[in-house]
């Protein structure tokens, strides 16, 4: 295997070496840095540095010494805090030093949340009593069982030379290459995440795509990862140990997926993780085991406020192309092990939770159709695009990432055009309490109507294709507000700026639901026009089932009428009728220059600003008439018509006296 390159960019390693006093600190630092053991040692010494070619890795360290007197303990806290690595040390001889650790120095470090690898050391090995020798493993056993973030234990002694260098190795390894993201000490086995990237390798790796690496695909492996071929019989033997361990690890095509994660924790078990480490970064991995930071076009998410990402039509094709590839029985149905499958190369199934979780519509088998799986898919795009398109490279996207999105164009411009060009619509449904918000929700992911009420208390969505007349398909994502999350949302300048169009529901049968649904309504309108983020609104009258309050007809028409919107929609979840609701949200979202409810402080605003620029129109028509004039004037003074100059200036004046009547004129009619 090739030498490792400097994983991760580090530029050094940070090593703080505490104790108990009298426990070898000093001396171990020493010997280690100058290959020989100190006569006089310092109380404290100052920061000593490795060189960077002191060990493989190349990467240079800095050994930090601390005190252990009780008037340095904000010195050693912070210290602690600054460090990559800990190693905390005991003495051979002094039994009471190793209890320590457990009683003071590991809580100690939990109780300043130094979450760094620690590397126990047993000092002055040379000074230990034969007739108490008791194995490491027995003696460290149960303390590294109560301290999980104990990497390593080794025994060392300055004095005689033994295991000094391994020490600050072993520390460094376990910056460079962690054990605890890579391996399940308690139970021997490749953790979760570490099997899904090297699964996601080994298909990147397997190019015939036939569930084994060949030879030649073997070789192209070790070349990409460690800079060196393998020869024929390296190839041979690595098969032979694999099969003689795991008959399934080889079949006649090659090493299997099942021999190629054998391998890695055969590695990993006999201390080699660098190996593992260092496959997983060739392949864009850092230390959490997800991809790097500089592999995901962050760049390409700067937007305006009012603008939004949407997968491209390339995107599409590649998602519908695994869809097919999952939905082994063609049915139309990706049932949940199979989306688990879909997403198995990824560090996790990112619809595990919410607010993807349940939002998209279930078949009655509880899968997700074709339409259903594309929603989930545009809901993550628009809400997280970043990760979105982290998942996209790994479940496989063989394209460039930058051309699975783009970013639509900005809202106000889309006003202008009077036309939206948008693929994916997201509309903020408001309205009071029991209003029947969560049933509209429901019915669009075609669950059952249920009688019982039960209050939403954090933000809900709800993603479903929309077909509209001609075949064409457009997404629409429902966002629920509950009630009492209007305001906060509405703290925010640009909390409306990602709305398409927002829908108003209250309870036709309620005077009260409809008087809240219409204080929502002006909100949420007289912020659309503070911040110029105006959106167009829906009144819809729920629960059409039941019989409407008195004057409800009335109310609506004339709240309707007076801010410029469609009269309320009637629907009744219960009946399952809904009015072509969902067709008319997508339908009054495509004209986003329609239905923009217009307030009493809007609409005098408005008047105010037409005002001031009829008064600009008529001092700038006056000017352009007086330059007009006196450009004629000069003209007959330069041809030496001056005789009649008084009727000259009297036909000027006319002229502008008439354009003024004109001006005045207009606006006298325009104000009646």
């Amino acid at each position: 295997m090739a030498k490792s390159s400097n994983p991760e960019g580090k530029t050094g390693v940070r090593i703080v070496v505490a104790g108990d006093r009298g426990t070898g600190k000093s001396s171990l630092i020493v010997t280690a840095a100058a290959e020989t053991f100190p006569t006089n040692v310092p109380r404290l010494l100052p920061p000593t540095r490795l060189p960077e070619d002191f060990y493989p890795d190349r990467v240079p360290i800095t050994i930090i010494d601390t005190s252990s007197n009780p008037e340095d303990r904000g010195k050693l806290a912070e210290e602690l805090k600054r460090a990559d690595a800990v190693v905390l040390t005991y003495a051979c001889d002094q039994p009471e030093t190793l209890n320590r650790l457990s009683t003071f120095w590991l809580p100690e470090l939990r109780q300043l949340e130094v979450k760094v690898p620690v590397i126990v050391v047993g000092c002055k090995l040379d000074l230990r009593d034969d007739q108490q020798q008791v194995s490491l493993e027995q003696v460290m056993s149960p303390i590294m069982q109560q301290f999980r973030e104990i990497e390593t234990c080794i025994e060392c002694s300055a004095y005689k030379h033994i295991q000094i260098p391994e020490v600050f190795y072993y520390a460094q390894k376990a910056v460079l290459h962690p054990t605890g993201p890579l391996f399940d000490q308690e139970t021997q086995t490749l953790k979760p995440r570490c099997v899904r990237a090297l699964k996601r390798i080994f298909i990147l790796c397997d190019h015939d795509r036939d569930g084994a690496l060949s030879d030649a695909e073997l070789n192209n492996f070790q070349v990409k990862c460690f800079n060196a071929p393998l020869q024929p019989s390296e190839i041979v033997g690595v098969k032979r140990v694999v099969q003689d361990k795991l008959v399934e690890g080889v079949n006649e095509r090659g090493l299997t997926l099942t021999g190629f994660l054998f391998l890695h924790a055969l590695f990993i078990e006999k201390g080699r993780l660098e190996t593992t480490w260092t496959v997983l970064r060739k392949f864009g991995y850092n230390n959490d085991i997800k991809l790097s930071d500089d592999l995901i076009p962050y760049s390409s998410f700067k937007r305006a406020p009012d603008q939004s990402v949407e997968l491209t039509n390339e995107a599409i094709e590649f998602l519908k192309g695994v869809y097919e590839l999952f939905d082994s029985d063609l049915d139309n149905n990706l049932r949940p092990i199979e989306v688990e499958d879909v997403f198995s190369t990824a560090p996790e199934n990112p619809w595990n939770d919410a607010p993807y979780k349940d939002a998209a519509e279930k078949t009655a088998l509880g899968g997700l159709s074709l339409d259903a799986f594309l929603s989930e898919w545009a809901l993550m795009t628009l809400l997280d695009p970043a990760r979105s398109l982290e998942n996209l490279i790994y479940i496989g996207y063989p394209g460039d990432s930058s051309s699975a999105i783009r970013i639509t164009r900005r809202r106000r411009l889309d006003r202008k055009k009077q036309q939206s060009e948008r693929n994916v619509f997201q509309c903020f449904v408001f309205g009071p309490a029991n209003a029947g918000k969560s049933a509209l929700m429901n019915s669009f992911l075609g669950r059952p109507y249920l009688d019982s009420y039960s209050p939403t208390a954090d933000e809900q969505y709800a993603v479903n294709v929309v077909e509209l007349p001609g075949g064409i398909k457009k997404t629409l994502v429902l966002r629920e507000i509950p009630e009492d999350g209007v305001s906060k949302l509405l703290s925010s300048k640009e909390s409306l700026a990602p709305c398409d169009i927002a829908v108003f529901v209250y309870d036709s049968s309620d005077e009260s639901s409809w008087k809240r649904a219409t204080e929502l309504l002006m909100d949420v309108a007289g912020h659309g026009e503070d911040t110029g983020y105006e959106v167009p609104c829906l009144i819809v009258a729920a629960k059409d089932d039941l019989d409407s309050f008195p004057m409800a007809i009335q109310n609506s028409t004339r709240v309707s009428q007076d801010m410029g919107i469609e009269a309320p929609i009637p629907i009744s979840s219960k009946l399952s009728d809904f009015n072509n609701i969902f067709r008319r949200i997508v339908n009054a979202a495509e004209h986003p220059h329609l239905s923009i409810p217009e307030t009493e402080a809007g609409r005098s605003r408005k008047q105010y600003h037409r005002l001031i620029n009829r008064s600009l129109m008529v001092v700038s028509g006056m000017l352009i008439v007086w330059h007009l004039t006196t450009v004629l004037f000069l003209m007959h003074l330069k041809l030496g018509v001056v005789e009649n100059v008084g009727d000259h200036v009297g036909a000027a004046v006319a002229i502008v006296g008439f354009a003024a009547y004109r001006v005045y004129a207009a606006r006298k009619n325009a104000s009646s």
